[in-house]
């Protein structure tokens, strides 16, 4: 079961996206996973969708730990598990998708498992534990992502705070090669529990509402257009599976622009 919580732009031409994403340390069960992330995707009606995507996500049956690490996504065949709501297209990691994979590079790839994304930083890379940590109540700490297209060389490039980490090949897509159309920053959380929520919990594990220092946030939520200008969102729209397990609300501010806070506790009275 795969839940989100976003803001989203579409029907325009966009050539990257920005977002300040707040990092936390939300509480997995089993082998489910919680991330919070940038989606850079295509959406044409009839066609394959592809997707770009970037963040911090904690996976406790890849790392025990349970920090949020870096990571990177990105697919190009239909065989690939996108899903439609009021056609708009999301994309998932499952880690059972990739275990359906066997043509791997050919279709999509988790971080550097198979052959796609190409790492230049020598100093970070993708896997990586990303802190500090922000705590309820206390010191809120985030990262930069931006995930922009270069128009000479048409490779997809990732940048995380300061840090250039590498780039997507454009030769590894189909609709991106020109630009994406669908532009989505929030969370998700897969639960593998036979349909039921599990108490998975997404962002910092309490609901949008309680806000800054209680709640999840990605803030400064930018695109960036042909001419490769980051420009603040416009018509951002907001979506969440079941707002009663993981919510999302969205404002502006002078400092912040445009920002959303998202994230739930899963499994509760409201939510089963």
């Amino acid at each position: 079961m795969l839940q989100h919580a976003i803001g989203f732009v579409h029907n325009e031409e966009f050539y990257g996206a920005k977002a300040v994403l707040n990092v936390w340390k939300p509480d997995v069960i089993g082998n489910d996973f919680s991330l919070s992330q940038i989606w850079v995707l295509s959406n044409f009606p009839g066609r394959p969708a592809n997707s770009i995507e970037a963040g911090w996500q904690i996976t406790p049956n890849k790392h025990k730990d349970g920090l949020p690490r870096l990571f990177t996504y990105w697919t190009k065949h239909k065989g690939i598990k996108h899903f439609l709501l009021n056609n708009y297209c999301f994309s998932s990691i499952t880690t059972y998708i990739l275990k359906l994979q066997p043509n791997g590079y050919r279709s999509g790839c988790y971080n550097m498992i198979c052959p796609g994304f190409v790492q230049t930083s020598r100093t970070v890379s993708l896997g990586a534990v990303i802190g500090p940590i922000s705590t309820y109540n206390g010191e809120q700490y985030d990262v930069a992502f931006m995930i922009w297209k270069d128009p000479k060389s048409e490779n997809w490039w990732l940048k995380v705070g300061n840090e250039v980490i590498g780039y997507w090949p454009a030769s590894l897509f189909t609709d991106l090669r020109n630009h994406a159309t669908l532009i989505e920053y929030g969370g998700e959380v897969y639960s593998g529990s036979s349909g039921k929520h599990t108490s998975t919990q997404m962002g910092s594990g309490h609901f949008p509402d309680e806000g800054l220092g209680k709640a999840a946030y990605a803030r400064n939520l930018e695109v960036i257009d042909r001419y490769n200008n980051l420009n603040p969102v416009s018509n951002l729209i907001l979506f969440a599976d079941k707002p009663n397990c993981y919510g999302v609300t969205k404002g502006y501010s002078d400092v912040w622009h445009n920002y959303i806070y998202f994230g739930g506790p899963g499994y509760n009275p409201k939510c089963l």
